[in-house]
């Protein structure tokens, strides 16, 4: 049925037209602007998880800022921990050739203080951003490492940051003292008597240890005719306990630095019993104490039922008025200007070493795990940005042939439209 009134092959021609021109709107509008979802209007739920992605993508920017900055200040520790571990190589050169009889030994002297000042200048300057990993003297908690934003990860419950801690490794030199008074002091802490049997094990593994808290190694012989071992050299205290004021003025002490482990301060009191031993010409045979792990490990090849070692590691609480040191502070006690001197400092100066290369190595792991993180993270946000293309980004070339497809269906409808709009004029035909 034909109809002058209402034209419905001009209606359907219209509403195609109409449904073309918005394809084309958008189809120019994903050509414009590259993306296939450019607002919400478009997919509201695919537009929604693509902006929570680029907020992930902005956020690792700032992270691999973070990584960059913190691998930076690593690189600087780490540097100067490997420069300072070559300069205690050349001290142990000087030390060495102390040890003959025909040499000059307070020109050596000379070299090693020169040495010494060389090393506490790179210590004092391994400084980037203001930060120096060779310097841990406060005793705050948490201050013994510095945080690296490394990542963030997105749960059901939200994003959390997640951080690398590089601890600091104190190459200092600097004296730590201990006052002779004050504080909470417990003589015997770990104690143990080498006798007949000539192997002891002292473990330091139960002890509290904290910054600004002290430790000291006393040693106490027994035997009274001095046939095995002369009584007296063999005491670094006038009873076999302890005092606090001996502990105070002792050689054998230690103060204990943020970070520190019952390991560290093992190792430490190791260090300051071969200083001790080498000054005072002690034999190995009659008494050896060595560090191993949280273990101090007492030995003699002479001890037996009547004559006896005890060997005592002493605490003092944060509480009393102590000052940190520096890593490396026993260094500025080498002193190779006699033949005493140069034996003393042989037998602490591959000790000082280990200090200085564990350092070095511990730098070395930290800026090998930042460098690890910062591809990870790069790579992350590659992956990220891969991802909200491929929910977003139009694709050109399907995109350009279906704007050409449009634009024919666009002529094709108009001129529908024209021929559907000219259909009732054929009417008139009829009525004359």
């Amino acid at each position: 049925m034909s109809s002058i009134l209402t034209n419905q092959g001009a209606q359907t021609a219209l509403q195609t037209l109409k449904s073309i021109n918005s394809q084309m709107s958008q189809t120019q509008s994903a050509i414009s602007t590259g993306k296939a979802v450019s607002s919400s209007r478009d997919n509201a739920a695919v537009w929604a998880i693509s902006k929570v992605m680029e907020s992930d993508v902005a956020g690792f920017k700032n992270v691999s800022d973070s990584l960059a900055l913190g691998k930076a200040t690593v690189s600087v520790a780490r540097q100067a921990s490997e420069t300072v571990t070559d300069l205690l190589t050349d001290i142990k050169g000087k030390i060495v050739a102390a040890q003959g009889d025909n040499v000059d030994r307070s020109k050596i002297q000379t070299d090693i203080a020169a040495l010494r000042e060389q090393i506490s200048s790179v210590v004092g300057a391994a400084s980037f951003n203001g930060a120096n990993l060779l310097s841990n003297k406060s005793e705050t908690s948490g201050s013994g490492s510095v945080n690296v934003l490394a990542s963030l990860d997105r749960s059901s419950d939200g994003v959390n940051s997640t951080d690398i801690a590089v601890s600091k490794q104190d190459l200092g030199l600097q004296a730590s003292s201990v006052a002779a008074s004050g504080g909470t002091y417990a003589a015997d802490a770990v104690t143990a008597t080498v006798d007949a049997t000539q192997t002891r094990t002292l473990d330091a593994s139960g002890l509290t240890v904290e910054a600004g808290a002290a430790f000291s190694l006393s040693v106490f012989g027994t035997d009274a005719d001095n046939s095995t071992f002369t009584q007296a050299d063999y005491r670094s205290t006038s009873s076999a306990a302890q005092s606090r004021a001996e502990m105070a003025s002792g050689d054998m002490t230690y103060v204990a630095r943020e970070g520190d482990t019952a390991a560290d301060v093992v190792a430490a009191l190791g260090r300051k019993w071969d200083a001790y031993a080498g000054d005072n010409g002690l034999d190995k045979d009659v008494l050896s104490i060595k560090a191993s792990g949280t273990n101090l490990v007492a030995t003699s090849t002479v001890t037996d039922g009547t004559d006896s070692i005890a060997v005592s590691i002493n605490t003092l609480g944060t509480d009393a008025t102590t000052t940190i040191g520096g890593g490396l502070e026993d260094l500025a006690g080498i002193d190779v200007s006699t033949k005493q001197g140069a034996e003393s400092a042989l037998a602490q100066i591959d000790g000082l070493l280990e200090v200085a290369v564990n350092a070095s190595a511990a730098f070395g792991s930290s800026e090998g795990r930042l460098d690890t993180q910062a591809n990870f993270v790069s790579n992350m946000s590659s992956a990220l940005k891969s991802g909200i293309g491929a929910m977003v980004d139009a694709d050109m070339e399907e995109t350009s042939a279906r704007l050409q497809a449009l634009q024919v269906q666009q002529q094709l409808a108009t001129q529908a439209l024209s021929i559907a709009n000219r259909q009732p004029q054929s009417l008139l035909s009829l009525f004359r």
